[in-house]
C-alpha cells in the first residue's frame, strides 16, 4: 500500500484522529490530577494564610509602627469576618457556581495578600487582612463540598481526614514558614501566599454537576435541627479541644516555667498528630459512622484534656497535647462527613454552617475560660472536658448510614 492509496490515507486520518483523541485525554486527565490537588491545596492555603503572621508580630510592629500586642489583632482581622461570613458563604457559594465562586475567592485573595506585601501603614494592612479572611471563607466550605461531589460515599471519610491533614499541616507549618521569611522580610511570606492563590485560581476545580434553577440552594435548607446540632458539635470538638492552646501555653510557663521556644514545640505536636493520622481517621469515620466516631473523639479527647490541666509532668501535658490532637480529627472529620454524607439539599450552605460554629468555638475559648484560668487553673481544662464528654454526644444527630452517621 502507497501513500497515494485511499485506503493508507484512512487508515492515516483514523491514526492521527486516534492520537490527538489520546493527546486531549492526557491533557483532561492531567488537568483533572492538578484540579483536585487544588482542593487539598486550599485546605492548607486558608489557616496558612490566617496563622503566618503569629510568629512575626513583632517585626510587622516594627515596621508599620505598632505595638507586638497591636499587631496581634491581625489574627482577629482575619478570623472574625472568616467565621461571620461563613454562616452564609456557602450558601450563596453554590447558587452562583463553586467553580465560579471559588476562582473569584482565589482572586480577591491574592489582590489581598498583595495588599499585605505592599502595605505602606497599620490600617491598610488591617483592612487587607479581613479581606484575606472574607475571601477565605468563600473557599472552605465550597472547596469541602466540591471534594464530597467527587468522591463516593465510602470513601468520603477518608477523602475528608486527608483534607484535614491539609489544614493542619497549613496551621503547623504556618509559623514556622512566617519565622524564616522574616529572616529577610516578613512580607515575602505574603508574597508567596499571593502567587499561590493566583496559581490554585487558574487551576480552578473539578467540575461536579452544578443544582439547576429548579433547585436553587437556600439559607432556610442550611439552617435545618440536624446542622444547628452538629454545629454545636463542632463547636464543643474546636472549642474544647484546639481552642485550649492558650492554656496549655498559659500552664507550660506558670507551671513548669517553659521557654518560648519549648512552649511552641508543645503547641505544634497537636497540629503534627492531626497531619500524621487524620487519614487513618477518616478511614475509621467511614467504617464505624460518625455518631460512634463523635463519641470516640469526645471521650477521649476529655480525658487526654484533664491530663494536660492535671498531672504534674512534662511529659504529660506534651504526650497528651499530642493525642488530644487525634481525638479532634475524630471529631472534626465526623462532623464533616455527617453533614456532607447527609445528601442534604444545600450541603454547601451545611458544612458553611458547620464551620462557623466550629471557628466560633476557637474564638469564644478565650473569652470564656481566661478568667476560669484565673480563679483556678485546672479548672479551666475540667470544665470544658466535661462539657466535651457530656454535650457533644447529647447534641449529634444519630443519622443512619456510614460516613453520614451511625451504622
Amino acid at each position: 500500500m502507497t501513500e497515494s492509496d485511499p485506503g493508507f490515507r484512512s487508515n492515516g486520518h483514523r491514526l492521527g484522529a486516534l492520537t490527538g483523541r489520546d493527546g486531549a485525554d492526557r491533557r483532561r486527565g492531567m488537568r483533572g490530577r492538578l484540579q483536585r490537588a487544588v482542593l487539598y491545596g486550599g485546605g492548607f492555603l486558608g489557616p496558612f494564610g490566617g496563622s503566618v503572621v503569629a510568629s512575626v508580630l513583632p517585626e510587622i510592629g516594627d515596621d508599620l509602627g505598632v505595638s507586638p500586642s497591636a499587631a496581634a489583632s491581625s489574627l482577629t482581622a482575619y478570623l472574625l469576618p472568616f467565621a461571620a461570613l461563613m454562616l452564609f458563604s456557602g450558601t450563596l457559594g453554590a447558587r452562583w457556581g463553586r467553580v465560579r465562586t471559588v476562582r473569584i475567592a482565589y482572586g480577591v485573595y491574592f489582590a489581598a495578600s498583595a495588599a499585605c506585601v505592599l502595605a505602606p501603614t497599620f490600617a491598610v494592612f488591617m483592612v487587607a487582612r479581613v479581606v484575606q479572611g472574607s475571601a477565605n471563607s468563600f473557599t472552605t466550605p465550597l472547596l469541602m463540598a466540591s471534594l464530597a461531589a467527587v468522591t463516593p460515599r465510602a470513601r468520603l471519610g477518608r477523602a475528608l481526614g486527608v483534607f484535614g491533614a491539609f489544614q493542619a499541616a497549613g496551621q503547623a507549618c504556618a509559623p514556622l514558614v512566617g519565622g524564616l521569611a522574616a529572616e529577610i522580610d516578613w512580607r515575602l511570606a505574603f508574597a508567596v501566599i499571593a502567587v499561590v492563590a493566583a496559581v490554585m485560581g487558574a487551576i480552578g476545580l473539578p467540575t461536579p454537576r452544578e443544582p439547576g434553577a429548579a433547585s436553587t440552594p437556600r439559607l432556610r435548607d442550611a439552617l435545618t435541627l440536624p446542622v444547628l446540632r452538629t454545629g454545636v458539635v463542632a463547636l464543643l470538638g474546636w472549642g474544647a479541644l484546639g481552642g485550649l492552646n492558650f492554656l496549655v501555653a498559659f500552664r507550660a510557663e506558670d507551671v513548669f516555667g517553659l521557654s518560648p521556644t519549648t512552649r511552641g514545640l508543645v503547641l505544634t505536636g497537636f497540629g503534627i498528630a492531626g497531619i500524621v493520622t487524620a487519614r487513618a481517621v477518616g478511614g475509621a469515620i467511614d467504617r464505624v459512622g460518625s455518631y460512634r466516631a463523635i463519641v470516640i473523639g469526645a471521650l477521649s479527647g476529655a480525658a487526654l484534656v484533664t491530663v494536660v490541666g492535671t498531672v504534674p509532668s512534662v511529659a504529660a501535658l506534651a504526650a497528651g497535647w499530642f493525642l488530644a490532637g487525634m481525638s479532634a480529627q475524630f471529631v472534626l472529620v465526623a462532623v464533616n462527613a455527617a453533614v456532607l454524607g447527609s445528601g442534604a439539599r444545600n450541603s454547601s450552605g451545611a458544612v458553611s454552617v458547620v464551620q462557623a460554629f466550629r471557628f466560633s468555638g476557637n474564638a469564644l475559648a478565650p473569652l470564656a475560660l481566661t478568667p476560669v484560668y484565673g480563679w483556678s487553673p485546672a479548672a479551666s481544662f475540667v470544665l470544658p472536658a466535661v462539657l466535651l464528654a457530656v454535650a457533644a454526644p447529647m447534641a449529634m444527630p444519630r443519622t443512619r448510614g456510614r460516613s453520614g452517621g451511625r451504622r
